[in-house]
């Protein structure tokens, strides 16, 4: 008998496939490990944009995850959507209360989808950056939202990127990786820091309208890596983990960028192929 590697997801739903937690569960699936998700939000969206989105009972949602962590060793969890500063708080006090429960945490502090459509609250932005920055291994911002945590403008370049990122740091998080897909550089560079010092990850621009829930999918695949090569809270997340999940990533929107899904694909921003990797 063999118990395989275990990821959590705590975040918003996608109706049509491409982010939230529709996303993370394929990348779970697809990177070998296995999935477990609670809702924390729900949306009305699709490759066009966002039509609704409404935030599910604080209490419900801390005993969704209540009910995974009774019964499965979770070794990694990435925490996404999370509606409003109730639902960002309820997720808080259970980190607090069940810290070890929850494997390495991954935060990807989701403000506004692809299509820029809001949706965090800003009464939640408080609770991101004063509660869950400070009890993750390893935050995941754009440049706006990295922007929003740190109370400044967003980067320019990627010096800007590398900036943030050990600004994050010296904010009080454990790992911050700035993603710097929003830039306009030929060049996608991502910045890692840690206590230690910065990474620099860099690599083509993959030109592509097929970017709705790159975020959610590099979260994801932090988390589904860190479980397989057994980074811990003790540990953190390593560098290892982030490289092979933004490798990861790249082939997935290289992939998905032949695809041709909508109705209207010239109008919105497709998924990336999350079984990119399956034959």
């Amino acid at each position: 008998m063999t118990t395989p590697r275990i990821a959590l997801s705590i975040a918003g739903s996608d109706p049509s496939g491409g982010a939230g937690i529709q996303a993370d569960l394929k990348t779970f699936h697809a990177l070998g490990v296995y999935g477990a998700a609670a809702l924390a939000g729900l949306t009305v969206q699709n490759t066009q944009g966002v039509r609704d989105a409404r935030p599910v009972d604080p209490a419900f949602v801390r005993a969704q995850v209540e009910a995974v962590l009774d019964d499965l060793p979770v070794a990694a969890t990435k925490l996404g959507m999370l509606s409003n500063a109730e639902v960002a708080g309820a997720v808080a006090d259970l980190l607090d209360e069940r810290r070890a429960d929850f494997g390495v945490v991954v935060l990807d502090p989701v403000m506004v989808a692809t299509s820029g459509d809001k949706l965090l609250h800003d009464d939640a932005i408080s609770v991101v950056r004063e509660r869950l920055m400070r009890q993750a291994d390893v935050i995941t911002p754009n440049v706006p939202e990295a922007a929003v945590l740190l109370g400044t403008g967003p980067a320019v370049d990627a010096t800007g990127v590398i900036a943030q990122a050990n600004a994050l740091v010296a904010a009080g998080a454990r790992a911050a990786l700035v993603k710097g897909g929003h830039l306009s550089d030929a060049q996608v560079t991502d910045a890692f820091a840690t206590a230690e010092g910065v990474a620099i990850l860099s690599g083509p621009r993959i030109e592509s309208r097929h970017t709705h829930g790159t975020g959610c999918t590099l979260s994801s695949a932090i988390a589904a890596f860190a479980a397989r090569n057994g980074d811990s809270p003790q540990t953190g997340v390593r560098l290892p983990s982030v490289e092979q999940a933004r490798d990861y990533l790249m082939r997935a929107i290289d992939s998905g960028s032949r695809w041709t899904l909508s109705r209207t694909p010239t109008l919105g921003h497709g998924p990336v192929d999350h079984f990119v990797d399956a034959l």
